[in-house]
């Protein structure tokens, strides 16, 4: 009888850890967790490096090394401020942002497009800002809403590759919409009057 309840026993506890495993490693493991202070507030971040490791590895040597360091949110694109997009979004951008500093850094990334990591650019997503395929670098960008036009097939850049997603805000969107409101240049509504002055931007 005793033998009995031990083995039983056993088996609950090799289920039950089981279970716990399978719950505890989904499929965006490993998740690298980031902290962005800025002068307008924090903002938490997941960074999926199974989905996207180029992308992420990338990004975490802009972190490791302090390259963010003095780097600001500069543009914010809102529905009111694109006149000349057919297509709309919604994001803010930032980094490095000074071009005689990007050029010191590192190279240019190929594009992981989001129809080989299964991520989609929702609410919150980070993703990297660029220009043609495979030119992204220091410059990236979070969404404010779903912004389906910048998954792969989707045509806000007309190449139709759409933008590496690499992350998730999972603390601080009032931080995001607060700088995305802020004053932007009248002759230039798209980049703020006063850029958000990034204080750190570290692991966790």
């Amino acid at each position: 009888m005793f033998r009995l309840i031990k083995i039983q026993l056993f088996s609950l506890i090799f289920v039950l850890c089981t279970f716990g495993l399978a719950h505890s490693q989904s499929t965006d493991d490993p998740i690298i967790k980031v902290k962005l202070s800025t002068i307008a507030g924090e903002i938490y971040m997941d960074l999926y490096a199974s989905k996207a490791p180029i992308t992420v590895r990338n990004f975490l040597k802009y972190v490791d090394g302090g390259h963010f360091k003095g780097g600001a949110f500069y543009r914010v694109v809102r529905t009111d401020n694109q006149a000349q997009n057919n297509i709309k979004i919604e994001v803010i951008q930032g980094g490095v942002g000074r071009e005689e500093d990007r050029k010191m850094l590192i190279d240019p990334i190929p594009l992981e497009r989001t129809i080989k990591t299964g991520l989609k650019h929702l609410d919150g997503t980070l993703s990297m800002a660029r220009d043609g395929p495979d030119t992204a670098s220091s410059e990236f960008f979070i969404c404010i809403g779903d912004q389906p036009s910048l998954d792969f097939g989707g045509m806000r850049n007309p190449d139709g590759q759409g933008f590496a997603a690499f992350g998730q805000v999972t603390k601080g969107m009032d931080v995001v919409r607060k700088i995305q409101n802020m004053n932007s240049n009248p002759s230039s509504p798209q980049y703020l009057n006063q850029p958000v002055m990034f204080q750190s931007l570290s692991r966790e």
